[in-house]
């Protein structure tokens, strides 16, 4: 066997040789993109022969902040053989590593009875700050040398197989380590750019092959950019996708790039067609927040409201006040019998046609009985404008006023939501969604349309929608409301946290709020008691209550991702298959640790999830029968000798892990 190649750790100038061999030398580049006290550690591995001893060329760590290094405790990794980029805290940088320097030559000593200006001090100063540097410098070259010689714990993780990243544990320190990417190896100077749809499988073996190269790559996907399609019909002839482009050259769909690269041309026809820095010719990436003219066209595109000229005289001729009503506080109210007489003024119609109106007014949620007791009916009743409703300013769809365009169909809505979304988890998690990059996708041109979007929920009509539609609706919704919840307010750390994020984190759709715990227990569960909870998500009358389905499926637990690392992994559902898919995610959450037996000890461990949602699964006898569908051969087998022969079963439930998943 071959001894291991030594490997060079260069911090930016200076290289490190380690002699246990399992690291000689790395890369290291600090970046300062998750904030002040976070630093990007990216090392690349360069092979060599392992050495005895340890020599030092130089060293230069970046500055990342003033403060002095401090530890974080929490870390973010990610999967590294699909190419998703790992963001991970590590200690923070001191505020600079000069290079080492000869030692100081002795300076004669000024007489304490002398006077020194300021300006006279200013080089003992810097002097003085030189030599601490280079002392604390030449401390960390020895302590990495030292680490054979201690015996202390060095550990590599070296990915063998796809050479993709290699982790190294160093006492107080962890720094990822990636190897050259194919465009640094090429000095490729151009642009590869392909056209996709959401849930295409051929556009996700190209990604999938682009990432195992390390090749940079953009990508435009026609379910995000629609009016792309367009171009990409323009350009090649065709509407299938995918598409890819070499700078402005067409190369072809999987089927050639597959061809090139068994061939071995793969690497050839890159080097020929992307040498050159990309023309003006090639298709052109999307820019946040201008693409396809999206915000020029949205007038022409919304269809305005019919009963907006009447929304707009109401809000101007009401007397708009707080009242007091059954003893409480109404704030922002009005009478409906004013109400009526300013629509008959001005439709000049009967009091007949007046109530008409109002009836519509509350169907399209431009306005809604303060204690919801009625659509719309003669007498003294009150009423309040949607934008005036006391939760609206905590909806994070709300921005300013309510959208007042012509409510867009729920079923066209709720199929870009999920298109839009599954676009997002394509671009900016790891292929197996264990790991979603929500830095990026905040920042995303996905996301900020994705925001957009949610401004038509305001007063969508949910009725219209078929149960199966309706399904996938809540559940898409939920999963990607806590994507913006996590993006906005963060992971819940504590109880107070999760309170927040599970109940005060809302949307306004169709004219009510909705918060992730409304949205499982009130609607999805069927208005059932979240865990240590004393009361139901909705009372007695709720109109939200007919939007839950009649009988609670369990397998919407397993559709449902909250951002930690426990839950289900992310994914959205399509109304004509959303049965299937939630059997698939059940399948795939079972498979991946959420049951462990143990026949000796006749011990089953479950996920913590099906002790809190108990009364969703039933018995437990009756959980491992319905389990047992979901599980693979040898697992099934054991649960069936466990069940068969009538002895006792210990149940076990799995610790819950809530930090998030990075």
């Amino acid at each position: 066997m071959n001894p291991e190649p030594p490997k060079d750790v260069v911090v930016d100038d200076r290289k490190i040789n380690i002699s246990n061999g399992d690291v000689n030398g790395t890369v290291v580049k600090l970046d300062d993109q998750l904030g002040a006290g976070f630093s990007d550690v990216e090392m690349k591995k360069i092979i060599s022969e392992k050495k005895e001893d340890c020599s030092l060329n130089s060293v230069e760590v970046n500055k990342i902040g003033e403060s002095n290094a401090k530890e974080v405790n929490h870390q973010i990794q990610s999967n590294g053989t699909n190419g998703y980029n790992s963001y991970m805290p590590a200690i923070k940088a001191q505020a600079h590593f000069p290079k080492p320097q000869p030692p100081p030559q002795p300076q004669p000593e000024l007489e304490r009875s002398q006077s020194v200006s300021l300006a006279e001090s200013m080089p003992s100063i810097g002097k003085y700050i030189k030599d601490r540097s280079t002392t604390l410098s030449a401390a960390i070259i020895k302590r990495l040398s030292s680490l054979t010689e201690d015996g202390e714990d060095f550990v590599v993780k070296n990915d063998s197989l796809n050479l993709e990243v290699t982790e190294i544990k160093i006492p107080g320190v962890k720094v990822i380590v990636k190897l050259k990417s194919e465009d640094e190896r090429f000095d490729l100077k151009g642009r590869i750019t392909f056209f996709s749809r959401s849930n295409c499988r051929d556009c996700t073996a190209v990604r999938k092959l682009f990432r195992e190269k390390r090749l940079p790559y953009v990508e435009i996907n026609i379910d995000v950019f629609p009016k792309r399609a367009k171009e990409l019909v323009e350009r090649t002839g065709k509407s299938e996708v995918p598409q890819i482009f070499f700078n402005e050259k067409l190369l072809g769909g999987l089927v050639t790039l597959n061809s090139l690269r068994n061939s071995g041309e793969l690497d050839k026809r890159m080097r020929e067609l992307l040498s050159q820095k990309c023309p003006d010719g090639a298709p052109k990436v999307p820019v946040y927040g201008f693409d396809d003219d999206e915000d020029e066209d949205v007038e022409e595109e919304e269809e305005k409201d019919e009963l907006l000229g009447i929304v707009k005289l109401l809000r101007q001729s009401l007397p708009i006040q707080d009242r007091l009503i059954k003893m409480k506080i109404v704030k922002n109210c009005f009478a409906g019998d004013d109400m009526l007489e300013v629509i008959i003024h001005h439709l000049d119609c009967g009091r007949k046609k007046g109530i008409e109106t109002g009836r519509q007014l509350v169907q399209k949620h431009f306005i809604k009985h303060v204690f919801g007791e009625n659509d719309f009916e003669e007498g003294r009743h009150f009423y309040r404008f949607l934008e005036h409703e006391p939760f609206i300013t905590a909806c994070f769809n709300f921005r300013i006023s309510i959208n007042d365009s012509e409510p867009k169909s729920p079923s066209f809505l709720a199929d870009k939501l999920a298109r839009l979304m599954t676009a997002i988890l394509e671009a900016y998690a790891s292929d197996d969604r264990h790991h979603v990059d929500y830095y990026r996708i905040g920042k995303s041109e996905e996301f900020r349309r994705y925001l957009n979007l949610t401004r038509d929920l305001q007063r969508v009509d949910l009725r219209l929608l078929s149960p199966d539609e309706r399904l996938a609706f809540f559940l898409n919704l939920y999963n990607a409301m806590a994507i913006h919840a996590v993006i906005t307010i963060g992971h819940p750390e504590g109880i107070l946290d999760r309170r927040a994020f599970f109940g005060d984190f809302q949307y306004v759709i169709g004219g009510y709020p909705y918060s992730l715990s409304v949205i499982q227990n009130g609607i999805l569960r069927n208005n059932r008691k979240s865990p240590y909870s004393l009361v139901r998500p909705f009372g007695n009358g709720d109109r939200r209550l007919k939007f839950a389905p009649a009988k609670v499926n369990p397998l919407i637990h397993f559709g449902l991702c909250n951002g930690t690392r426990s839950s289900p992994t992310v994914r959205f559902f399509t109304a004509q298959g959303v049965e299937g898919e939630l059997r698939g995610a059940a399948r795939e959450y079972f498979q991946n640790g959420a049951i462990e037996i143990n026949l000796d000890k006749r011990t089953v461990s479950l996920t913590r999830i099906i002790k809190w949602f108990s009364v969703d699964f039933g018995q437990e006898k009756d959980v491992l029968r319905w389990v047992m569908n979901y599980l693979d051969t040898t697992r099934a087998g054991l649960l069936t000798h466990l069940l068969s022969d009538g002895g006792p079963i210990h149940f076990v439930y799995q610790d819950y892990d809530w930090a998030g998943n990075l």
